[in-house]
C-alpha cells in the first residue's frame, strides 16, 4: 500500500466501520498490513466486520485502482482485545507504525503479540 494513497484507504475502512455502529480509535499502517483500533458494537461479531471490511475494501481498491499491484487481503487476520485504560499507549503505537517498522519487522512484531497475549502458534502460519 503506497503511503499517499493510504489515507484515502483509512477513511473508506472508518467508513464501512461507521456504517456498522463501530467506533475507530485510530487506524495505520505500512506497506504490507495495518491496524485498527476499534470499538466493536454488540451487535456486530468480528469475523463478520472483518470479512465486510476486507471484502468491501478490497472491491474499493480495484475499482478505484488505488494500489496497482493489490490482489487482495491474506486469508488471515490477527485480533486481540485491549484494556480500556491501554487506549492511549495503544493509539500511540498505531500512530508511529512508519517508525516502529523501521526498528521490527511484521512477522517479528506478529510473534511478540502472540507471545505477550500467551498465545500457542506454529511459526510456518506466521505472515
Amino acid at each position: 500500500m503506497t503511503k499517499q494513497k493510504r489515507e484515502d484507504l483509512y477513511k473508506y475502512i472508518w467508513g464501512v466501520l461507521t456504517n456498522k455502529n463501530c467506533h475507530l480509535y485510530r487506524i495505520n499502517g505500512v506497506e504490507d498490513h495495518l491496524h485498527i483500533l476499534t470499538h466493536i458494537h454488540p451487535t456486530v461479531s468480528l469475523a463478520n466486520l472483518v470479512k465486510d471490511i476486507k471484502l468491501s475494501s478490497s472491491d474499493w481498491i480495484k475499482e478505484n485502482g488505488i494500489f496497482k499491484r493489490f490482489s487482495g487481503w491474506q486469508k488471515g487476520y490477527g485480533a486481540f482485545t485491549a484494556a480500556q485504560k491501554d487506549k492511549d499507549r495503544i493509539i500511540r503505537y498505531i500512530k508511529n507504525q512508519e517508525k516502529h517498522h523501521q526498528k521490527k519487522s511484521f512477522k517479528d512484531e506478529l510473534r511478540k503479540l502472540l507471545e505477550e497475549a500467551g498465545i500457542e502458534f506454529d511459526e510456518k502460519y506466521l505472515v
